[in-house]
């Protein structure tokens, strides 16, 4: 970025300070408002200004945000799915096709960059929000930390399923308590809250939670199934270990996820380890980047039914396959299409 362009924007946004939006440290706007509001309002309404406290940051809003950027496909969806794509100036970080529901909406925004975008061509959307759904965008190695957006005046929301019981340490989040499916709802919640559509994210969540009580009720109360979720990697492959989404999907489905013992989101686990554990249903995911062996499902699969050891695996005998995208095992809005899917392939293993 030419250093004018830099110099025009801090000079927009820190002479505006707080009047568009920014941190506590803008001002004392934190000190006299309450948590999730400010003054008063008409029912069902944001007051602004407010503040809100994102992941340890306190970031307060003037008014609602006429110009997103979400750096992160869940992030993406969830601000599409309240119908704000006329508030978006941007999108980056995308894994798989959007949501076909949310494709007329996505097309109206311009997309940054097909991976991270540099902080230069973030800048030039001139935002008044930042969102991310992931701890590596908001690191000075990818596009920049949340400290430096809030020197240029410019407010920054972390999705909740990135600190929610973890602690962060740059592109490293460890999970001290598992991921709950409600974080989704209060990540809809608080962004309806800071745009101003209230209404709109109250209904989301009403539909969700009904879609999930479906799948729930879905399942039934036979014996508990067994599941792993195998992301990628061939000679070791990455599973899910206890406490992020795909762990959340199999106690919300009423199954044992047979690595829940392992800390880490994606640990890798040998196969002696897999066939060991031999679970009744294999989640696999179908990668939409085919950047090392195992991306993709057909090779997965391949490796699965010609390798002799893999293949005596009852998952593998019966091919009791749920397939799922990489984006459905991030959390994010998908997280209900995902359990949906796991509690109808669980239906034959019951």
């Amino acid at each position: 970025m030419k250093t004018t362009r830099a110099v025009r924007l801090l000079s927009v946004f820190g002479a505006v300070g707080c009047l568009v939006a920014g941190l506590s440290a803008c001002g004392n706007s934190s000190k006299a408002t309450e948590a999730l509001g400010g003054g008063t309002a008409e029912p069902g309404r944001t007051a602004y200004p407010f503040t809100l406290q994102n992941c340890g940051v306190d970031v307060t809003f003037d008014r609602a945000p006429a110009r997103a950027v979400s750096l992160y496909q869940a992030s993406t969806e969830i601000l599409l799915s309240l119908g704000l794509a006329d508030r978006m100036v941007g999108t980056s970080t995308w894994f798989d096709p959007v949501l076909p529901n949310l494709a007329a909406d996505n097309a109206r925004v311009p997309r940054l960059a097909d991976n991270d975008p540099s902080l230069e061509a973030v800048l030039g959307t001139e935002p008044d929000l930042v969102t991310s759904a992931s701890a590596h965008t908001f690191t000075p190695a990818v596009v920049a930390e949340r400290s430096r957006f809030a020197q240029l005046g410019v407010p920054t929301y972390q999705s909740p399923a990135v600190c929610t019981g973890a602690t962060v340490d740059g592109e490293t989040v460890t999970r001290t308590a598992p991921l709950e499916v409600d974080t989704l709802f209060q990540e809809i919640t608080e962004l309806a809250r800071i745009f101003d559509v209230q209404e709109r994210g109250a209904q989301l969540v009403e539909q969700l939670r009904g879609r999930l009580q479906a799948a729930k009720k879905a399942t039934g109360t036979a014996p508990e199934p067994t599941v792993a979720f195998w992301f990628s990697g061939i000679k070791t492959p990455y599973i899910a270990g206890c406490c992020s989404a795909p762990g959340m999907y199999a106690r919300e489905t009423g199954a044992r996820n047979v690595f829940a013992d392992q800390r880490e989101d994606w640990p890798e686990i040998s196969w002696e380890a897999v066939i060991a554990a031999d679970p009744d249903v294999l989640v696999l995911a179908d990668l939409s980047r085919k950047r090392i062996d195992g991306d993709a499902l057909t090779t997965k699969i391949e490796f699965l039914e010609s390798n002799p050891a893999t293949a005596q695996m009852r998952a593998v005998r019966n091919k009791r396959y749920v397939v799922m995208t990489g984006s459905e095992l991030d959390p994010g809005i998908r997280e209900i299409d995902a359990i949906e899917k796991l509690a109808t392939g669980l239906t034959a293993a019951r």
